[in-house]
Formats: structure tokens, C-alpha cells, sequence
């Protein structure tokens, strides 16, 4: 609990608060249209997707990710040390949790502040522990086996990463707060831990927005609107996918909406930060290697790292 209120105290100190809209979907479905993006400043910085790529290599290599085992914690150690060189601070928010499965859970959500003394804030986030089993393999022996996470986990990360090297190489125009989520996909009864429990401890921390970047490094990457985030966050999904058209992305970003996923922006709309998900939810044929043992560096490649970090990075810099 100390740890939480610390946290709230390190967010409120440099957010105003805003009201919480807790009247939930419906009325999320009639907010108001966003303003159109403001013009590009004329020095965007360049996002550099080889060198997210080599972020999201460095994660697959530690080996999953499943909290309790050394690659969790050799994950940990290293994330929080690089981002410790970028930004302006870094919080790290521990908690522990009973699993469905009889073991305790030591996790720690990581929070990375850019221009704390903005009022006007954006959150990005990702989580960064991976699936303890392969249940979608169709072969039953391999399904004990542990996910890589090479797309899921280890790819919104990378563009978070390779945000905080530009942030810290040139001043945003508005707060960004890049976080870290843990236990998002520890298996059915024990997801969206770390998302619920920032949720829970946020206080009146209210950023403009928030946006959710999950699986975002398939070979052949497409974003269509994700369901929930169409009917929680509307705004939020109008403002980002007119800025992906206005930039030529809009090929990636269709306005059709796609799939309703369950997913870290969810707990955060309930406690009233309007967060929308950018996932690619389509990882190879039929969907074929999510949560299998093919979510491996063989099925990613830099081009979706380049095509989100390139529209968060241009999102960034005209002001949010």
C-alpha cells in the first residue's frame, strides 16, 4: 500500500486531475469528435524500427518472461536500468498476487515520466511478462511449454523503449507517461493484473488518453479498430486513426472495426483514463501463432515496430 500511495503521490504531483466519466459505454459512444491533429512540427524526430527490433531481440533472448522465473527478473533489471539513462523519472510499482494456481506472484509495474511538470499528459503502454503455457498449440504435449513472446509482450515494449530514446534526446510538447504493465497474461482467472491494480491505486490521475500498443510486430501488420476500445474511447480512436491517415498510414490503419479484445485497456476505463488498443490481432495464418510456441523472433520483423512507433512519435509531437 505504500508503495501505492507513493505512486499516486509521484502522478498528482505533475496532473491535474480531470473528471472520471464512470457512466460507462454509452455514454463514451457520444463524446464529442476530436479536434483535428495540429500541423506537424517541421523536425519530427525519427522513430528507428531496427533499433526497436533490436529491443524487441533483446527480450526474446532473456526467455519468457513469466513472472517468478530468471527471465522476468534479468527483464526487469535491464528495462528499468535503460529507462533510468532516458527519462525524467522512473517509478517502480511492486505488488504481489494469488494465482489461480496456488502460487504467490511478486510483480512490478514500471512507470517512465517525460516532462513531469506538464499538465497535459499522454499514457503509452505495453505489458512485459509473457504466457507461462502454449495453449493454443494443437499438439497437447507442447502446450505446457512456456510462449516466447516475441509479438506478444515483447514488441509494444520495444516501441515504448525506443519511445524513451527519443523523448530524452528531444523535449516533448506535452507530458508522456510510458508504463509497463506485468501479469497481463498469466492465464484465465489472472490477466490485466498490473493494468487493474495501476487502476486501481491511480487516485485522480487523469491523463488526456491512453493508448494500449499490444502485438505490434507481425510481418504483415494491420490495425483495424478494436471493438471495445470503438465503444469506450471514440475520441481516442478518431484522433489517432485520422492522424494514421493524414500521414499516409492509413493502409495499416483501416476504420473498420475488427475484433472486441480483452486486453490492459480495459481496467483502465473502468477507472476512467480513456484508453484505446492498437493491436494487430491477426498473427499469422488465422491467427495461428498467438500463444503458441511460434510468437518467436522468426514470425516478427521491424516493419509494424516502425509503422506504430512512427504514428506515437508524430501523435507526441503535435501536442497529443
Amino acid at each position: 500500500m505504500r508503495r501505492a500511495l507513493t505512486l499516486a503521490a509521484l502522478v498528482l504531483g505533475a496532473c491535474a486531475p480531470g473528471p472520471e466519466d464512470a457512466r460507462g459505454a454509452a455514454i463514451a459512444a457520444e463524446a464529442p469528435p476530436a479536434t483535428s491533429p495540429a500541423p506537424a512540427p517541421a523536425n519530427v524526430p525519427v522513430f528507428e524500427a531496427d533499433s526497436a527490433f533490436a529491443l524487441l531481440r533483446t527480450q526474446v533472448d532473456f526467455g519468457p518472461r513469466v513472472p517468478g522465473t530468471p527471465g522476468h527478473a534479468r527483464q526487469l533489471a535491464w528495462m528499468t536500468a535503460l529507462l533510468r539513462t532516458y527519462a525524467d523519472t522512473v517509478h517502480e510499482q511492486s505488488f504481489t498476487h494469488s494465482a489461480k494456481d496456488g502460487k504467490s506472484l511478486r510483480l512490478t509495474n514500471v512507470l517512465a515520466r517525460f516532462a513531469p511538470g506538464q499538465q497535459r499528459r499522454i499514457l503509452l503502454l505495453a505489458h512485459w511478462d509473457t504466457r507461462p503455457t502454449a495453449d493454443q498449440e494443437q499438439d497437447e504435449d507442447r502446450r505446457t511449454r512456456p510462449v516466447p513472446g516475441a509479438n506478444d509482450g515483447a514488441s509494444g515494449v520495444a516501441v515504448l523503449l525506443q519511445l524513451a530514446r527519443v523523448l530524452s534526446e528531444r523535449a516533448p510538447p506535452v507530458g508522456v507517461d510510458l508504463l509497463f504493465t506485468d501479469g497481463e497474461d498469466y492465464g484465465p482467472g489472472d490477466m490485466y493484473l498490473g493494468a487493474t491494480y495501476f487502476a486501481a491505486n491511480a487516485g485522480a490521475y487523469r491523463p488526456m488518453y491512453g493508448i494500449l500498443l499490444d502485438m505490434v510486430a507481425d510481418e504483415d501488420p494491420l490495425f483495424p479498430v478494436e471493438g471495445n476500445s470503438r465503444d469506450l474511447a471514440p475520441e481516442v480512436v478518431q484522433r489517432v486513426w485520422g492522424l494514421a491517415d493524414e500521414i499516409g498510414l492509413g493502409m495499416m490503419f483501416p476504420t473498420r472495426t475488427g475484433t472486441w479484445v480483452s486486453d490492459d485497456h480495459l481496467p483502465l476505463n473502468r477507472a476512467g483514463i480513456r484508453t484505446i488498443n492498437i493491436i494487430d490481432f491477426d498473427y499469422g495464418p488465422s491467427n495461428g501463432y498467438w500463444h503458441t510456441l511460434s510468437d518467436d523472433i522468426e514470425n516478427v520483423s521491424p516493419r509494424g515496430l516502425g509503422i506504430v512507433g512512427r504514428l506515437m512519435v508524430e501523435l507526441i509531437y503535435r501536442g497529443g
